[in-house]
């Protein structure tokens, strides 16, 4: 017997006789009399056009007909004419030739699938680079027992191609429904016709096992973590009036690296209490076992949340799971408050808005009009390169560029009014001036949202100069003169004082932990935003840096005297929590023998050289030796998110959305594609360099 082996560089034959195999080179030049069973036997002489596509081969006294394109062997007898040749290539050439009428009557799954080459011809006649006839083709077929299938010298896993099928899925949020659509089971039968096709069930069955596998790694990823979780939650749009709440931990690593992983999405609708809610996420933080782990939780800023959140805090309180009883535990997301004051901002300048809608629509609505417009701007001294375009209603800051572009052309705009009688939407004289001003807003706010977004994982210090910045132009803006401007501005105001009133604590500490900074940016920003209560209000973020950084003493596993037990216990033992005090009697005593401590010596220092590529990570996992228990706090704090919005939706209008094919699926798979998809893409991002993730990218002071 025969056998076909090729590998990359040569193509040899494997004879097998009584001393094993034998390996004998094959090339386009040699002849070889492999069989004399069966011969292909002269098919031109043969008047119907079908032995264009089969070899006549002839055993003995029989005749077979073996396609060219399929290997399918038939008879070939002149007694047994054409037409069963004919009707086997119409199916057989659909099939090569992709027709989907012949995939949907298939009925049924092939059996011989693997091919194994015996006792076949070589014509020392055929053409370099033509392909052999093969005669006495045999199919054979073998199962093991891990689903694998073996063809020859390879073989198919049908298993882990059905689970790369829905990894693929998960990855990349395609519908389950793809494996019911006919061109995608028709691309993988001919792609590899021995997988077997799965069903709308089977893939979400193998998507929900993907899920529970993966889930495990975080759990013990989460096990092990030294320091502690900060959480975020969002809320998603979906269809029937219903939504989805998600919860995503997020935490700095032992290599120092800021991860994320989305713990759970659940769905909810609107009959959920603030207490139902709450018990809820209690309920998954208890099943990922990290309720006592827990250092803070960010949210948008509503009144629900504010429940949520108190509810939550309280709980984990009376375990004495927080530390410092919680005091940055309540975090509000900073890109959210921006998306809020921008919708104040659209909302004030909706009517001028529309004015210049109208005003781009007739400006380019013909040649003409095009050309008059041309005129009338070089007319009016217009000296502006950008084009006038319509902006995406879904994107704020496509609105803002749109604004910033017809600022530059009120001119042109107003002297094409005088001279064009049909165009009559152009803003007033008062109404650009508003706009003008409110713009500014608008400009602001997109900047300091690129800065929020200008890193895949920003740290928590990178917040607090820009929210500051926001909080000083909001005071300028209340004292406009014109008082439609600063009615906007103190509308403004009042939902940031709220927002501050919750963060600048958290704010200013996460800066104080940034080297290049520490206590001198509050110094900077304080008096100018508290004028005459600026010291008590430093004093205050002095107070909480001392408090939090003693905290983080007493639970320290590095504490020379061993406070670290007392904290880990947390509330399960009680004789333990007794002697908390006693912890604290001894860090307390300890700190006043003339020793200075982390927090002593890291503010005393100069600060860091300020650059573009400082990371905040690297600083402190080099100085952890310098710096134990302080680096321990470093690492809780920076890791804080204070926004949780993505890159992609920063400057959206609208609310998460859940697309409509996995709207429609069950609550339990729609959480399995969901967590599985950010675990599978962190994974793939964690594979990739991520130096520049603390960058602190600032506008110049």
């Amino acid at each position: 017997m025969y056998y076909l082996k090729i590998n990359l560089d040569r193509v040899f034959l494997e004879e097998e006789d009584h001393n094993g195999l034998v390996q004998r080179p094959l090339t386009d030049k040699c002849t070889m009399e492999i069989s004399e069973e069966a011969v292909i036997v002269d098919s031109s002489r043969l008047k119907s056009v079908v032995w264009n596509d089969f070899d006549r081969v002839k055993k003995g006294e029989s005749y077979m007909a073996v396609c060219r394109h399929c290997k399918k062997k038939l008879s070939g007898s002149s007694t047994s004419g054409t037409s069963h040749l004919r009707n086997h290539l119409i199916r057989c050439r659909r099939r090569s030739n992709h027709d989907v009428s012949q995939l949907l009557s298939v009925k049924g799954k092939k059996k011989e699938v693997t091919v194994a080459f015996t006792n076949y011809n070589f014509n020392q006649e055929q053409r370099k680079g033509e392909r052999p006839n093969f005669v006495h083709t045999r199919y054979e077929r073998e199962q093991s027992n891990d689903g694998a299938v073996t063809s020859g010298n390879s073989s198919f896993d049908n298993k882990r191609s059905r689970f790369d099928l829905a990894r693929m899925i998960i990855l990349h949020g395609y519908p389950l429904s793809i494996v019911e659509h006919v061109g995608f089971q028709l691309f993988v039968r001919n792609l590899q016709p021995l997988f077997e096709l799965v069903t709308f069930t089977g893939v979400e069955a193998d998507c929900i096992e993907i899920y529970q596998k993966e889930k495990q790694k975080v759990y013990e990823v989460l096990d092990k973590l030294t320091g502690k979780i900060s959480l975020s939650a969002d809320m998603w749009s979906a269809n029937e009036n219903s939504g989805y709440f998600s919860l995503t931990a997020h935490f700095i690593d032992g290599d120092w690296q800021l991860k994320k992983k989305t713990l759970s999405f659940i769905k909810v609708d609107p009959s959920h209490t603030e207490d139902m809610l709450s018990e809820v996420i209690m309920t998954y933080l208890m099943d990922w076992d990290i309720d006592r782990k827990l250092f803070s939780m960010t949210c948008d800023s509503s009144s629900t949340n504010d429940n949520v959140v108190v509810r939550i805090r309280d709980r984990l309180s009376q375990n004495r799971f927080l530390l410092c009883n919680g005091q940055l535990f309540d975090v509000r997301c900073a890109a959210n408050i921006i998306k809020l004051m921008v919708q104040d901002v659209l909302e004030a300048l909706s009517e001028v808005i529309h004015k210049i809608r109208e005003s781009i629509r007739y400006f380019r609505s013909s040649r003409a009009t095009q050309e008059k417009f041309n005129e009338v701007a070089q007319l009016a001294g217009v000296d502006c390169n950008n084009c006038l375009c319509h902006d995406n209603p879904l994107c704020w800051n496509s609105t803002y560029f749109m604004l910033e572009v017809a600022l530059q052309y009120k001119d042109a705009f107003s002297l094409l009014q005088e001279q064009d009688p049909l165009y009559k939407m152009c803003p007033s004289e008062v109404e650009w001036s508003r706009t003008s001003s409110i713009t500014s807003y608008l400009k602001l706010f997109f900047e300091v949202t690129n800065v929020f977004t200008g890193t895949k994982y920003p740290t928590a210090n990178i917040y607090f100069p820009e929210i500051c910045d926001v909080h000083l132009q909001l005071i300028e803006w209340c004292q406009n003169a014109d008082a439609y401007v600063s009615s906007l501005a103190l509308k403004m105001k009042t939902k940031f004082d709220e927002y501050w009133k919750n963060c600048s604590l958290a704010l200013a500490v996460a800066a104080i932990l940034d080297p290049r900074f520490k206590m001198k940016l509050v110094e900077y920003y304080y008096p100018q935003i508290y004028d005459d209560s600026s010291t008590d209000c430093i004093d205050i973020v002095s107070n909480c840096m001392k408090a939090l950084y003693n905290g983080h003493a007493i639970c320290s596993p590095l504490d020379s005297h061993g406070q670290g037990l007392a904290c880990q216990v947390g509330g399960g033992n009680e004789s333990r929590d007794r002697l908390t005090g006693f912890d604290r009697f001894l860090h307390e005593t300890s700190q006043s023998q003339n020793t200075k401590s982390d927090l002593d010596k890291y503010l005393e220092e100069p600060l860091f050289p300020r650059n573009m590529d400082f990371n905040i990570l690297n600083w402190w996992k080099v100085h952890t030796p310098r710096y134990p228990i302080l680096s321990m706090m470093a690492r809780n704090i920076l890791g804080i998110p204070m926004s949780k919005v993505s890159i992609e939706s920063a400057f959206s209008t609208g609310d998460q959305m859940l697309d409509q094919c996995r709207s429609s699926l069950r609550p339990d798979t729609v959480q399995a594609l969901m967590c599985a998809q950010d675990w599978m893409r962190n994974d793939s991002d964690d594979s990739k360099a991520t130096s520049s993730h603390s960058a602190l990218p600032l506008r110049t002071l």
